[in-house]
């Protein structure tokens, strides 16, 4: 069977065609600038990569220019080759505990939920109907970033407010990345051939969480409210508190929304470094003697250490810790530095598997390490299409 998954943006999308018969991905791509000038789709096909610059005036025009090229591209010969499409939803509240078939009740249940994840819930919607509107008997499934979170105790997912806020507004933790880190957790108890372990796994890219998993469920993850919450990321600010917010908006006068802008697009690495919200350039500059980088580096290790050591002792220890995403699967550099601030905990790094380990599933731990210690390559896109495949 060939599956789609499908990650939409504002103004983007990308997607992977999977035959699930071996899990192969038979093309993948993204769509940028929908709706803007400078349009253009970039496709990965059998080794080699396909871009063109064309006018994309909505998804619903992008989605069709798709399907066209998979059919020219000889991929699919029609369009009911393709026997389901899973989507990704940022967040999907507290009743969406799995992923689940989309009816016109479900993609109005996503719609509604838009105050949770102002940014996402509605552009996925737009999406999910553009891809109805071009394959109108394709079954599609959505696949919730907030589902793998919902086995957290009230203890873990309540805010310590008054709780009618919870009771008539949602206020509460429902996390994000909970694809990825279902994805690692699946894959980390079948390279240890074990469903009993204690897991802090590290998803740490531009967007950053840690999830503490135990029995292949989850008891907490740093994201909370929204994905704002956390770890300090690439450009946004993480855990601060929350008395900043009014005490700038007076000294800047400036509204709610700019602060929160800020404190999404230009806080973080990119607010404390004051150069870049990319650990690809920051590190350079760090070996040249940058002082703001070391700073904006050190601050961010230290929060991924705080936050795994939490989990250690929520989970009553740990038998194994995992880095994924963009800085977790190929930054050597970071892992060492988190890693070496964990020898407490009977953390030990072997620098040359750590070292080589860019992108791989590889043991980054020595002999005499206590908790294992992994790099697993996270896969979003897979984990959708196999959602996919079993509910339709």
């Amino acid at each position: 069977m060939k599956i789609m998954s499908v990650n939409a943006g504002s103004s983007s999308f990308k997607f992977s065609l999977f035959d699930m018969s071996q899990e192969t991905v038979l093309i993948s791509g993204i769509f940028e600038r929908i709706g803007m000038e400078g349009g253009s789709y970039t496709f990965k096909f059998h080794g080699e990569e396909i871009r063109q610059e064309l006018v994309l005036p909505d998804h619903v025009e992008a989605v069709r220019i798709l399907m066209e090229k998979l059919v020219q591209l000889e991929v699919i010969t029609s369009l009911e080759d393709i026997d389901g499409i899973g989507h990704r939803i940022v967040n999907g509240g507290e009743k969406y505990k799995t992923s689940t078939l989309i009816t016109d009740e479900v993609l109005q249940e996503i719609l509604d939920l838009k105050e949770l994840a102002p940014l996402h819930n509605p552009v996925e919607v737009e999406v999910i109907v553009a891809f109805q509107k071009v394959l109108p008997t394709t079954p599609m499934v959505a696949v919730f970033d907030t589902s793998f979170h919902q086995t957290m105790a009230e203890e873990k997912y309540l805010y310590p407010v008054p709780y009618e806020w919870y009771q008539k507004y949602g206020v509460r933790k429902y996390g994000a990345h909970g694809t990825s880190h279902r994805y690692i957790m699946e894959t980390i108890s079948k390279e240890l051939d074990n469903t009993h372990l204690r897991i802090i796994s590290c998803h740490i890219g531009n967007g950053a969480s840690i999830c503490a998993i135990k029995d292949q469920k989850c008891v907490d993850t740093s994201m909370g409210f929204t994905p704002l919450a956390g770890l300090m990321m690439g450009t946004r600010s993480g855990d601060i508190d929350s008395s900043i917010i009014p005490y700038i908006m007076e000294k800047e006068k400036i509204t709610v929304e700019e602060v929160l802008d800020i404190l999404n697009r230009k806080s973080g690495l990119l607010g404390l470094s004051e150069h870049s919200s990319d650990m690809r350039d920051l590190i350079p500059l760090v070996e040249e003697g940058n002082e703001t980088c070391l700073r904006a580096i050190d601050k961010y290790v230290s929060c991924i250490v705080n936050y795994i050591a939490q989990y250690y002792v929520t989970l009553g220890g740990a038998d194994v810790i995992c880095f994924t995403a963009g800085v977790g699967e190929n930054n050597p550099y970071i892992r060492e530095k988190v890693m070496e601030r964990l020898v407490c905990l009977g953390v030990f790094v072997d620098l040359e598997a750590n070292h080589n380990a860019l992108g791989t599933l590889t043991k980054i731990s020595s002999p005499q390490s206590k908790v294992l210690v992994y790099v697993v390559p996270t896969n979003e896109e897979l984990m959708i299409a196999r959602d996919t495949l079993k509910i339709i």
